[in-house]
């Protein structure tokens, strides 16, 4: 796969991108996946390989260069080297059967078969590297929520303290607040430990052992819908694990056509030059040789030929059904991620930052007890850690609908400020 091509594929994947100053964008960690992946240049060699056999599959067979003795050594007339007869002869193996060309076509889309592997692995190296790149934001903003979390718990303990000291609560009720706030402590700290870790394996996509970057700048509730079903499996087709079939069965067919041509015996021709002892005259001599193809017809390699074409059919078609069921269930979930995302950034959490308003006004006027404000805030806190989970399932399935399709299936939203 040309690299612009796959870069485009997930660069423009359906979350917003910008750079600024050290931020980190999909552009770039895709630019750099496909330049450094450890894996994807290992997996450059297949290709040279592969060129490699198409130039040996090219060459004739060598010449043969024979050196024939007689009639030494003997006894009586034989003595000696009297009555020698030396040849001195050249021989060429014709293939007969076109099996130098059935050979090339053979080794030809053997390196077509790796190319299609390759971009296969070009694709699954970029998925993996949205989908680290995704977790790296969603870590970020799991970090911002910890830190909302330990602001509220400060601010609650703050409150309570100046209602202690006015001897309107009890002093309990303060230490449920300290307790509330270290927790608070506790899970900011490791979020920013998990922040760190998604950092690392993200960098460790293009052989960075340490992160090379300050954030990874995204919109992550950015959710847009994407195409029906019905059109997305009509794409599937152009996936790299279905073109492989179809580029396999190439090879099959192939490697059974130089089966066959291998049933076709090669014709060895030869000239030499013979010298005669006793006279010292030189006479030329020629002959060929065909093998007889009486057992061996080569008739194993033709059936097992046969039998790789329809297993790989075979492969292919499953394949094919596979991934279209597959692909409906990605388009299913992700449609479910987004309706339950927008419903709660658009409802859900709005209501219950009101709703910890509200208690907290009447906690503040004795209305509310400490419990209820604790629930409340709560409320809040995982309403947007569920927010954050249905954004972060939608782009994940996004990166494996792309992954399937081999396509970006949404367009780069607006550039706006990242919320």
């Amino acid at each position: 796969m040309n690299p612009l091509v796959a870069r485009a594929l997930v660069a423009c994947a359906g979350i917003w991108l910008t750079g600024a100053g050290h931020a980190l964008t999909l552009d770039r960690a895709v630019e750099l996946a496909l330049q450094r992946n450890p894996e994807l240049a290992a997996s450059a060699w297949d290709l040279v390989a592969g060129q490699a056999r198409v130039a040996q599959a090219n060459l004739r067979p060598n010449p043969g260069l024979a050196i024939d003795l007689e009639n030494f050594a003997g006894r009586g007339a034989l003595q000696g080297t009297d009555a020698l007869e030396a040849t001195l002869s050249l021989s060429q193996v014709i293939e007969l059967g076109d099996k130098r060309g059935r050979r090339v076509t053979a080794a030809r889309a053997a390196f077509d078969l790796a190319s299609v592997e390759r971009e296969a692995r070009q694709l699954d190296v970029l998925a993996q590297v949205t989908t680290r790149f995704i977790d790296v934001v969603a870590m970020q903003e799991r970090v911002r929520l910890a830190g909302h979390s330990r602001d509220l718990a400060a601010r609650t303990l703050e409150a309570i303290a100046a209602r202690v000291a006015a001897g309107r609560t009890p002093e309990a009720e303060r230490s449920r607040a300290q307790i509330a706030l270290l927790r608070a402590e506790i899970d900011e700290r490791q979020s920013q430990s998990a922040l760190r870790g998604a950092r690392h394996a993200l960098a460790s996509l293009w052989g960075d052992a340490e992160p090379g970057f300050g954030i990874a700048q995204a919109d992550l509730y950015a959710l847009p819908q994407v195409a029906p079903f019905a059109e997305l499996a009509a794409r599937v087709a152009r996936n790299p694990d279905i073109t492989r079939f179809a580029t396999e069965a190439r090879l099959r067919d192939a490697e059974l056509a130089l089966a066959r041509a291998g049933s076709r015996p090669d014709l060895s021709l030869g000239l030499g030059v013979r010298r005669f002892g006793e006279t010292s005259d030189t006479a030329l001599v020629a002959g060929f040789s065909l093998a007889l193809p009486v057992f061996d017809r080569n008739q194993g390699a033709i059936r097992e030929a046969e039998a790789r074409r329809a297993q790989s059919a075979a492969a292919g078609e499953a394949a094919l059904i596979r991934l279209r069921a597959t692909l409906f269930g990605l388009h299913e979930q992700m449609s479910a991620a987004r309706d339950r995302g927008d419903a709660l950034r658009d409802h859900a959490v709005p209501q219950a930052r009101i709703a910890l308003e509200q208690t907290r006004y009447g906690y503040d006027r004795g209305r509310f007890s400490f419990l209820e404000l604790v629930t409340a805030q709560q409320d809040l806190l995982d309403l947007e850690a569920a927010a954050i989970d249905a954004a972060t399932d939608y782009h994940h399935l996004l990166a494996e609908l792309e992954r399937i399709t081999s396509e970006p299936l949404t367009a780069r939203v607006s550039e706006a400020p990242v919320p």
